[in-house]
């Protein structure tokens, strides 16, 4: 394998939760606030914000259950997957208070994509109707919905929207592959097809970086990919130690810094890409 991009001193603990009140619980989701601060959902439930300096965390809301894959809207409301009550929460922003806001047909909802310019919010289901993995689709204002893309993956996990939103990027931890499913005019999925392979070994998360290089986290072992169209698959940074990036789930960008959740420990990892040398916008 070849030597990956960052060295593990790009990496540090932006919070680190084992102790505090609340507790950072082995977090699996990760998003960034409009007012910079990150946010999280741990194993206990609870729905965290940490302030943008990673001075402080605050419960901001709870299930009672486990939380995966976190999102916002525009408005500051955010969609929370909780794997315990196979159901999509929604935090509001205006009565700060945590709701129900979908569950139908789908049994293990893992990460959800807002799209505000469809009014829909789309849900990767780990496990999905007749036991096939798959992606879910309700409404954004009444959560009504159901299964949106039918054809099988291998345990859909984190997906990312496309640039120009018009497809999903998926992760299919057991292929292990990222899968493109496109959004097709009348909203219907298109056919799946893979895209980036090889992703050794459990890829988790995704995400599009502002240059639009797609970075790839792995729950095992502690490592991250970026992936573009012209250079393809790169090891952008690994932690042998599973430390300071302790299997490391879901991920989000502010600027050029990159938030990981990770599910083997306590904290959040932040790592600083100001090294990596930048894509030219569109390559991907």
């Amino acid at each position: 394998m070849a030597k990956p991009l960052l060295d593990m001193s790009a990496a540090r603990v932006f919070f680190d939760g084992i102790f505090t009140n609340p507790r950072v619980a082995h977090p699996e989701g990760v998003a960034v606030h409009s007012d910079g601060s990150i946010w999280c959902g741990t194993e206990t439930g609870d729905l965290l914000r940490l302030a943008a300096d990673g001075g402080s965390v605050e419960r901001m809301g709870a299930t009672g259950g486990f939380l995966l894959g976190i999102a916002f809207d525009s408005a500051g409301n955010c969609f929370a997957c909780d794997l315990r009550h196979a159901a999509i929460f929604r935090w509001d922003a205006a009565t700060r208070r945590m709701e129900r806001f979908a569950s139908s047909g789908i049994r293990v909802p893992n990460y959800p994509i807002v799209d505000e310019a469809k009014n829909c919010l789309y849900v990767s289901d780990s496990v999905g109707e007749d036991n096939r993995s798959g992606i879910f689709r309700y409404d954004l204002e009444t959560g009504e919905g159901g299964l949106w893309c039918r054809e099988a993956m291998s345990f859909a996990n984190g997906m990312a929207m496309a640039p120009g939103g018009n497809g999903l990027y998926v992760v299919e931890s057991d292929a292990p592959c990222i899968s493109h499913v496109p959004i097709l005019a009348d909203g219907t999925a298109g056919p799946r097809e893979v895209v980036v392979e090889g992703v050794s070994n459990v890829p988790d998360g995704v995400a599009f970086a502002p240059d639009g290089s797609l970075f790839i986290s792995c729950y095992e072992p502690s490592r991250i990919y970026r992936w573009r169209k012209d250079k393809g698959l790169e090891v952008l940074i690994e932690d042998p130690a599973a430390t300071t990036l302790a299997h490391p789930t879901n991920i989000a960008f502010k600027g050029d810094k990159l938030y990981t959740a990770n599910l083997g420990r306590w904290h959040i990892t932040e790592i600083d890409l100001a090294a990596l040398p930048k894509a030219i916008p569109g390559k991907v």
